[in-house]
């Protein structure tokens, strides 16, 4: 038969009646004084006394911590910001003001060392249909095995969540592209390899993504695949559907697409000549390796 006692009841604070405190090392100055915590009122640190609770407690439970000497510049620049010493570095941008922004001391660098490897972004772009989304694919699982942290935005993907919002205006396309640029420049500062699969037809909005990032850390992909063959291949019915007239502003149709004029590797389709995707993101991987971003 199981018995459960009673709890005792509370002294009148209404906090402890007794506590016992038993040191596991018998040095005057116990492991909690050394990390900086804070003492319980009239503990014995030394030893066994008891901490009998009184009402002179219920005011003073505990007494201040103060900060170790080490930790001091730490905490330099936080102070000056919560004294209003750093006001004179708030800015505005766009509809933001009042805004300030705030270093970490751990930067990309350390990331990088970490990952060993270094963020960036690779950015797929073509017409629909033209195999963007399978080499992105493709191109992640090459670099998982070979150790290498990668990460996907695809368009369709982005479009389910955080650009939901976009319709296929130009003006939306143009945000849409932005949004995702910036998104892109994030995963590049955490270390991380980010691959993008987007249609992003114009090129003014790949240039904008492109000066977000640093010099070599933006790789444009061109996946160059003829609109014949990308309309033969029709994966999602899109372009039947354009034809049709019941998709407005569809690119490659009734809306244009501008090839890129400079990028760094162009995936191209020659005749009936189609290398697999897995030998496309073998490409990508060689200029990986050459740029020197596989390693940290």
């Amino acid at each position: 038969m199981s018995t459960v006692k009673a709890p005792r009841a509370p002294c009148s604070s209404g906090m402890f009646h007794k506590v016992e405190y038993r040191p596991s090392v018998t040095s005057p100055s116990s492991a909690a004084e050394k990390l900086g915590f804070a003492k319980l009122c009239e503990i014995n640190v030394a030893g066994s006394n008891l901490l009998k609770c009184s009402r002179k407690c219920s005011g003073n439970w505990f007494k201040p911590i103060k900060a170790k000497e080490d930790s001091h510049s730490a905490w330099t620049d936080d102070c000056a910001a919560f004294s209003g010493k750093n006001l004179h570095q708030m800015s505005s941008v766009g509809k933001s003001t009042n805004i300030l922004w705030h270093d970490c001391p751990i930067q990309k660098r350390d990331r990088q060392q970490l990952l060993q490897q270094k963020g960036c972004v690779i950015w797929l772009t073509g017409l629909s249909g033209s195999g963007k989304s399978t080499i992105a694919c493709a191109l992640s699982q090459s670099l998982h095995s070979r150790g290498k942290l990668s990460y996907i935005l695809d368009g369709d993907n982005i479009r389910h969540g955080l650009n939901r919002d976009l319709s296929f205006r130009a003006e939306d396309r143009s945000e849409n592209i932005r949004r995702i640029g910036e998104v892109a420049k994030l995963f590049a500062d955490a270390g991380v390899i980010c691959i993008t699969s987007l249609i992003s037809p114009y090129q003014r909005d790949r240039d904008a993504c492109r000066a977000l990032l640093p010099e070599g850390d933006f790789i444009e992909v061109f996946i160059d695949v003829p609109l014949h063959v990308c309309e033969a291949r029709d994966p999602k019915g899109l372009y039947k559907l354009a034809r049709a007239g019941k998709i407005k502003d569809f690119t490659g149709i009734d809306d244009p697409y501008e090839p890129p004029s400079n990028c760094e590797i162009v995936l191209q389709q020659k005749g009936s000549e189609c290398k697999s995707p897995n030998d496309m993101a073998e490409i990508v991987i060689s200029y990986l390796e050459k740029s020197g971003h596989l390693q940290a």
